[in-house]
């Protein structure tokens, strides 16, 4: 207010024909975001990580995590901080990915590989699909990790192991030479840092980057003990591997001569593979890394503070292309593309999320919606107890927390993570670790109802068959 009373007291001085001029040239100059977008584009690249989440990464240029080269992308363009993963099991994330449909609308309700074998409706448009069918040359590198195949039609494939990550930046330098000059979907799906990090052995082309185990930061869901320790140094060593892969890939797109007529997109599919993260809707376990460098940008090295999901990720590669979203009542997203210069855009304020299986014996249905402070959880279930994954259960932290006398998840006794209530609300500002549930507190008694009124008008409008247990129980 007092700024504005001294400039008022000032004299103005006459406009001169040269600033109007001026003007008029920095406008013509400075073609607004639409503009910019009316060329068609033609290129797409989308890199999905495997287990990398935010709360062991933290942001892009952090030390001592080295990141070089995904840094680099994120100063090349928009940062999502607030990106938010539709589940924490890498089929039916991937599914929202490349669908735009929660997991509980596509069908892929659990992970698809071996006899779980879930598999998404055959009715479900997919990104390959649909792009393929617009003309574009359709690539996959390395994981899927989605069924049916034959909702997923690829012209070009390479399915060697998906660590080796300088073969796989080789193959897309392939896979470019092959597309020529036709618009392309290329997908490549990384295996680090997943479960075993015992799989650390000497990668060609890479520089395996290893760190002091006493040195690494450890999450909010484990008490600090050697062995969790090590294996944090070796996720991020997997990390680095990962880093390098991408540097390589992104160097290869340079060279290809593509670089400037491509959208590139880096995200993670779920958490860390670490107990409160992979499997569970708590924000280790759903919020990753997500980096979208469009070549048209002026502005780059945003950090956005959008909340921002996967459904939209699928929405903003159909916008990019200048392809029409299905049109299905379930489909609720829209394309990130006009705010990638905007800091605080308006009206990006909540998400959503839904995990029904990881494996086929692994059933514990939850759904979750979260604001910029509070996240509500539904366990749809909560009378069974919580399974734990495979690779989780396997895993030295958790022989350290089931053989400790007192066993606890951050700050929950086991026999609490284990055993949940049917609703769950935390302040995520407050209480970051998510370990304080307010859900009891009569002083939040509004809030809990808004909440789940607000969640249960979600699974209304996506056709969420496990609606019906709202309804019944």
């Amino acid at each position: 207010m007092n700024h504005m009373l001294r400039a008022a007291a000032l004299p103005t001085p006459a406009p001169s024909l040269a600033l109007f001029a001026a003007a008029f040239v920095f406008a013509a100059a400075t073609p607004s975001l639409a503009q910019r977008f009316t060329e068609p584009p033609r290129g797409i690249i989308l890199l999905v990580a495997d287990d990398l989440g935010s709360d062991l990464l933290g942001s892009f240029g952090e030390a001592p995590l080295r990141t070089p080269h995904l840094d680099r992308l994120a100063r090349e363009g928009t940062q999502f901080p607030l990106a938010f993963a539709s589940a924490s099991t890498c089929s039916p994330s991937r599914s929202v990915l490349y669908t735009g449909l929660p997991s509980h609308a596509n069908g892929q309700y659990g992970i698809a590989h071996g006899t779980s074998h879930f598999a998404q409706f055959d009715s479900v448009a997919t990104l390959p699909a649909i792009l393929k069918r617009a003309g574009f040359k359709i690539g996959w590198i390395g994981k899927t990790h989605v069924l049916p195949e034959k909702s997923y039609p690829v012209d070009w494939t390479w399915d060697g192991e998906g660590r080796d990550v300088m073969t796989m930046a080789r193959a897309a330098g392939e896979f470019l030479a092959s597309a020529k000059k036709r618009p392309f979907l290329l997908i490549v799906g990384y295996v680090d840092p997943h479960r075993p990090f015992g799989n650390n052995r000497e990668h060609p082309g890479v520089r395996e980057i290893k760190y002091d185990p006493k040195a690494v930061a450890i999450p909010p869901s484990v008490e600090d003990r050697w062995p969790v320790r090590q294996e944090v140094s070796m996720y991020w060593q997997a990390i680095s591997r990962l880093d390098q892969g991408v540097g390589a890939l992104l160097e290869t797109l340079r060279n290809s001569g593509r670089g400037d007529e491509t959208l590139v997109i880096f995200a993670s599919d779920n958490g860390a593979p670490f107990p409160l993260a992979k499997t569970n809707l708590y924000d280790a376990g759903i919020r990753v890394p997500l980096v979208i460098r469009n070549p048209v940008q002026i502005r780059r090295g945003v950090v956005s503070n959008a909340m921002v999901g996967f459904a939209d990720v699928f929405a903003t590669i159909l916008d990019w292309a200048r392809v029409p979203k299905p049109d299905r009542k379930e489909l609720r997203a829209r394309s990130v593309l006009p705010i990638l210069e905007e800091t605080n855009p308006a009206g990006w304020d909540e998400i959503y999320a839904s995990q029904s299986f990881h494996e086929v014996t692994m059933y514990y249905p939850m759904r979750a919606v979260r604001t910029r402070q509070h996240k509500l959880i539904v366990n749809l279930a909560y009378q069974l107890p919580f399974p734990i994954a495979g690779d989780v259960f396997d895993s030295d932290t958790w022989e350290g927390i089931i053989h400790h006398p007192e066993p606890s998840i951050g700050d929950r006794p086991l026999s609490q993570y284990i055993q949940r209530p049917r609703v769950e609300l935390y302040d995520v500002l407050a209480d970051p670790a998510e370990s304080k549930n307010l859900a009891a507190d009569s002083s939040r008694a509004s809030l809990v109802r808004e909440l789940e009124q607000k969640l249960r008008d979600w699974q209304d409008r996506t056709a969420d068959p496990w609606i019906v247990k709202a309804v019944h129980e």
